[in-house]
């Protein structure tokens, strides 16, 4: 594998870590992906609410929580109503309903700045896979592996992976951003 490929690769699980944050925001409407934080105390450990239930969105504005074990309600309502998600879920005895409600405007603001903030954290990962990559790179040139001219081929040649991947992050933003502030 070429220096080039590697930092591709480290660069592609930089994008699909953001992209993967970016599906957690909160965006207005019911999404499953919302509750993928979301911990419950089940059988004597902490387990993802993905793994004790089935989430579906029968409608915009709500979450459907189906329980594969239905002692599990309780441990279940009460996870989702401490997660730090500002929802407050209710059972029946067999499913739990999770309304979503609207976001206002001020809090739409603050899921933006969150989102920039994910987002620079993923450009900073890019970068530093760039700047191993080049630091690679001038090793094989102090040793004598590879010349000069080659050196600052490759070297460009994760410049400009480095330029396309920060442009998949910036335009993942976008999308999220307009899609968070679509009312």
């Amino acid at each position: 594998m070429t220096l080039v490929d590697e930092a591709r690769s480290r660069m592609d699980a930089a994008v699909a870590a953001i992209r993967r944050e970016f599906e957690t925001v909160r965006t207005g409407k019911a999404v499953p992906s919302i509750l993928d934080s979301v911990r419950v105390e089940a059988y004597g450990s902490q387990m993802p609410l993905n793994q004790v239930s089935t989430v579906n969105a029968p409608d915009p504005s709500l979450l459907v929580v189906q329980p594969f074990d239905p002692s599990l309600i309780g441990p279940i309502e009460k996870a989702v109503l401490t997660a730090g998600l500002g929802l407050n879920p209710s059972n029946d005895g067999a499913i739990i309903r999770v309304p979503i409600p609207p976001l206002s405007e001020e809090r739409r603001k603050q899921y933006v700045r969150i989102l920039h903030k994910m987002a620079e954290e993923g450009r900073v990962s890019i970068r530093r896979a760039r700047q191993a990559a080049n630091e690679r790179v001038k090793a094989r040139l102090r040793a004598n592996e590879v010349g000069e001219d080659e050196a600052r081929r490759t070297m460009a040649d994760v410049q400009k992976l480095t330029d396309e991947f920060v442009g998949r992050i910036d335009h993942l933003l976008s999308v999220k951003e307009k899609e968070v502030m679509a009312i």
